[in-house]
């Protein structure tokens, strides 16, 4: 993610298919594992977006001002009907607890 307009891209698309942003950031040991945590566990069906917030600390702000979440980093969101059903951060990030809140109704 880079832009804005991919923000309400993803928010459109929530309405079809719950849509994940993890955001990362590059100078953090602890968001580096979850990454790497997260990307061996995902099954690449999953909608995906990443954001490098280092580079593109407006739209971090953005998003949380937008879902009504606490900037933190690393951070997982789960996006669905234009809605934040799910958010974590640093350790608490777990595949297993994402997983289960994109294949809920």
């Amino acid at each position: 993610m880079q832009t804005s307009g991919q923000l309400e891209e993803i928010i459109r698309l929530s309405h079809t298919e719950p849509q994940v942003i993890f955001k990362h950031s590059t100078r953090c040991s602890i968001s580096s594992v979850i990454k790497n945590r997260l990307e061996k566990s995902a099954t690449g069906e999953e909608q995906v977006h990443y954001l490098d917030l280092i580079a593109h600390r407006p739209l971090s702000n953005s998003i949380a001002e937008t879902f009504g979440v606490q900037h933190e980093s690393p951070q997982v969101l789960v996006i669905k009907d234009g809605t934040c059903v799910f958010h974590e951060s640093h350790m608490a990030i777990h595949y297993e607890d994402l997983r289960s809140h994109l294949h809920t109704n």
